[in-house]
């Protein structure tokens, strides 16, 4: 399986993503989240999920793993495609979409082009306590979007190998992060004082 590619940019368009790496260019369908995120730059490290099907073969691309694992969240949902949870995260930020998910805002999420109030319901009702819970997110909550996301990420799954559940962990994240923290060691030190 691939997790991701680390390359240079060979093409860039809203929706697609040529990045060659060892000589290989390799062809990612992207959100415009992850678009506005790989512009300016020449090398990118793109997440990678690999969408098989009798007929065909994608590579879907994202520029960080929390939008990764939001789409393969939406894409569990029964009536929800890859062409659909694509289109969401092209029109909503991750954030937004769960903020959607946890306040039932069946409207916000039928605002997505494709998305119709069967599919925004059955989300709402099948996602809910999966975003309660944390999943759908790398950091193992919902966090806002900063420079120390990559901090976060770290530290929750540190925490998770010592046994804690990524419940928990996204309960006591907020209060540390409110702290500033600057290293993943403080973040985990602060953490485990809350577990």
């Amino acid at each position: 399986m691939i997790d991701y590619i680390k390359g240079q940019i060979i093409e860039l368009s809203p929706t697609e993503l040529i990045l060659e790496c060892g000589g290989i260019g390799y062809s990612l369908l992207i959100s415009l989240q992850s678009y506005e995120s790989f512009q300016g730059h020449s090398q990118v490290k793109a997440y990678v999920h690999h969408y098989i099907r009798e007929d065909e073969e994608l590579y879907y691309g994202f520029a960080t793993k929390d939008e990764r694992e939001l789409f393969r969240l939406l894409i569990s949902v029964s009536g929800i495609g890859v062409a659909s949870a694509r289109m969401m995260l092209s029109t909503l930020t991750a954030d937004q979409i769960r903020q959607a998910i946890l306040s039932e805002d069946i409207n916000r999420i039928k605002s997505v082009k494709g998305i119709g109030l069967k599919s925004a319901q059955r989300l709402v009702l099948e996602l809910k306590d999966k975003v309660v819970k944390g999943e759908g997110a790398a950091s193992g909550g919902i966090f806002p979007a900063q420079a120390g996301s990559a901090l976060v990420e770290e530290a929750t799954t540190a925490l998770v190998m010592l046994g804690f559940t990524k419940a928990n962990i996204a309960k006591v994240m907020p209060a540390i992060l409110k702290q500033n923290p600057e290293k993943v060691e403080d973040i985990i030190k602060a953490a485990l004082q809350r577990l």
